[in-house]
């Protein structure tokens, strides 16, 4: 399939000022940008950003960023599974996987998360996706948060149900290493039900 890209962005006001979501962007123009020296959660600043321009390079891949200026305070990317990954034995092309979502703390309580989700869902072209993300809690921020595992969950699940991803059962064994890992899945209106039915047999391996 094609994986074409329909460019979307929103502005809000905050008490941090004026921020924008927007994407997805190119490698290029991410390269014209910094990232927050906040956002840490997966490598250093400047190693992730370098790591978001990869992705954008890809066919399928997409970033979408929250900045104020030309500063990068927040991202979520959605690319194919990673080939070690139980869900890349997927056969067709037409499933993305929500990989990373990160939001630096002195921007949090805008709900920044769940605009770039909402943001990334506004192009017409993810219909044609069945959209994944794997939650397994010794991801979050629990230390920061100071939430429980379980409250964290429902902040998960209302973020994600932003761009209409709900939880969906599986027996995949590192979702079911603990039970407030979870699969999230949304079914674009423009999946086929064999490829649907597919990717049920995946969840039930």
């Amino acid at each position: 399939m094609r994986h074409e890209k329909q460019y979307q962005s929103l502005n809000i006001d905050t008490s941090s000022g004026n921020l924008l979501i927007e994407g997805p962007v190119s490698s290029d123009k991410l390269a014209k940008l910094c990232m927050n020296e906040q956002l840490t959660a997966f490598r250093q600043p400047d190693q992730q950003l370098a790591a978001l321009q990869e992705i954008a390079d890809l066919e399928e891949g997409r970033i979408i960023i929250a900045t104020n200026q030309d500063e990068i305070i927040g991202y979520v990317t959605f690319l194919h599974p990673d080939p070690i990954e139980h869900w890349s034995k997927y056969p067709k092309d037409n499933m993305l996987e929500l990989g990373a979502i990160e939001v630096a703390p002195a921007y949090r309580g805008n709900k920044l998360g769940s605009r770039l989700i909402a943001t990334s869902m506004k192009d017409e072209n993810m219909e044609n996706y069945i959209i994944i993300s794997t939650e397994y809690y010794w991801h979050w921020d629990l230390n920061y948060s100071k939430l429980s595992v379980w409250d964290y969950r429902k902040i998960m699940e209302k973020m994600m149900r932003a761009g209409s991803l709900y939880p969906a059962a599986t027996n995949e064994p590192e979702i079911m290493a603990h039970p407030a890992n979870c699969l999230m899945v949304r079914i674009g209106k423009n999946v086929s039900k064999a490829d649907e039915a597919l990717f049920d047999k995946l969840r039930f391996m």
